[in-house]
């Protein structure tokens, strides 16, 4: 065995006191806790906080290029790693579209400037047309050699089902899924309320969870004929969810996301007409909530992602008709999605599957099982450590968030990439 460089000492991973051997940037080994003494190596005393591998997030919104003052990559890779994020997966609809190499090399190369030692890895998804537009296929394998891990037309469904259908197979041909938000364009496409009791009350015009199921359906019947995979973004409805059951029972390549607030909000936070509740899909009902759970508890839901969408606030503060859909998620995911697992509605093991080995496997990224010649990404976790969401705690330049004001228990103590202390 090779000698430690680092030594985190007595940290406490799946309830037990452990120490964490390091070396090379990959994981040593995890033994008992104990006081041998590891010469040379620098050791870093846990204290009792609990030892989490790295979280990896498939689904984010960087803006740059084009949008900076939404966003830019350096500050949305510093909200990821003070959250506890290894690897992100940043979406296509930026200005110039990601649908050439030049625009993902500018995406990695502004990445790597940020964290020149080494940092969060970012990883793009290629568009899946031409800007986005739904009329021609982008060169899907221009932009899987220079780095995209699966293509999307991201907030834009493409409308031709012969279209989509393309898009799969050339996806195929390279390797790399497609990932598909699901919504019908001709019912209500990002109203940003659910259809129902009260988008009514509000007097707003409500897309109905059919909208994203009749998609849902659309997708798996594809990926069951073509016996080729798909991912589906942000599932947000029993409806859905029920739809994917009966097609993983059939033996269909999927999988499929959902998001913090789809778990923790219903339509109900819609009620003072606040435009950080606004997102695409809407808020739904406590029914769909309860489907959400128990679809992640049985493995219909494979995977957490934030759909981190910040926006500035002058664009937030409009009429809720006007205003753009969207959350800020990088900074509050740990906690909020922590806060299922502290309640007894998740298990740790959910919460593991979820936010690291399925993202990972799913799109091939780095993965830490804390299994030796792992990659040393971990950080230390502080369960009970409450604080404050406020505009200055974030570090996302985007602080459209429902979540504002509110306390929230679990904060990233320090973090580690490969080996290397980050935060």
């Amino acid at each position: 065995m090779s000698h430690p460089e680092l030594v985190v000492r007595k940290a406490v991973w799946k309830g037990e006191e452990v120490d964490l051997l390091v070396a090379d940037g990959k994981i040593l080994e995890v033994v008992p806790s104990s006081d041998t003494m590891y010469e040379g190596a620098e050791v870093i005393a846990a204290r009792g906080l609990l030892l989490m591998p790295s979280l990896t997030d498939v689904h984010t919104h960087l803006r740059e290029p084009g949008f900076e003052y939404k966003e830019s990559i350096a500050s949305g890779l510093k909200a990821a790693v003070h959250g506890g994020f290894s690897n992100i997966m940043c979406m296509a609809n930026t200005a110039p579209v990601n649908d050439n190499s030049v625009v993902t090399d500018e995406m990695l190369a502004k990445a790597k400037q940020a964290y020149p030692a080494g940092g969060p890895r970012l990883f793009p998804i290629g568009a899946l047309t031409k800007k986005l537009e739904g009329k021609e296929l982008a060169p899907m394998h221009e932009l899987a050699e220079a780095g995209c891990m699966a293509f999307s037309n991201d907030g834009v469904p493409v409308k031709s089902s012969e279209l989509f259908r393309r898009a799969m197979e050339y996806a195929s041909d390279t390797g790399r899924p497609v990932i598909d938000h699901c919504e019908d364009p001709y019912l209500e496409p990002a109203a940003g309320v659910n259809e129902g009791e009260v988008s009514s009350l509000l007097g707003l015009a409500g897309q109905p969870d059919v909208a994203e199921a009749a998609q849902v359906a659309r997708d798996l019947l594809f990926a069951e004929y073509l016996d080729m995979h798909v991912h589906l973004a942000h599932i947000s409805c029993r409806k859905s969810v029920d739809l994917i059951a009966w097609a993983k029972k059939r033996g269909v390549k999927v999988t499929a996301e959902t998001c913090p607030h789809y778990l923790l909000l219903t339509e109900d936070a819609v009620r003072g007409y606040g435009t950080d509740t606004k997102v695409n899909p809407p808020l739904r009902t406590t029914d769909d909530v309860e489907a959400l759970l128990a679809g992640i508890k049985d493995g219909t839901i494979d995977m957490f992602a934030t759909d981190h969408a910040p926006h500035a606030a002058h664009e937030k503060e409009v009429e809720f008709m006007v205003a753009p859909c969207g959350i800020s998620g990088l900074d509050t995911a740990l906690p909020l999605t922590w806060s299922l697992v502290a309640s007894g509605k998740l298990t740790f093991d959910d919460f593991i599957r979820m936010w690291t080995t399925a993202p990972c496997k799913t799109f091939k990224l780095p993965l830490n099982r804390f299994i030796p010649g792992d990659p040393a990404d971990f950080f230390l976790f502080d369960p009970n450590e409450e604080w404050i969401l406020t505009a200055e705690s974030m570090h996302s330049k985007g602080k459209n968030t429902p979540f504002m004001g509110q306390t929230l228990k679990g904060r990233v103590i320090s973090h580690f990439l490969s080996g290397k202390k980050i935060v």
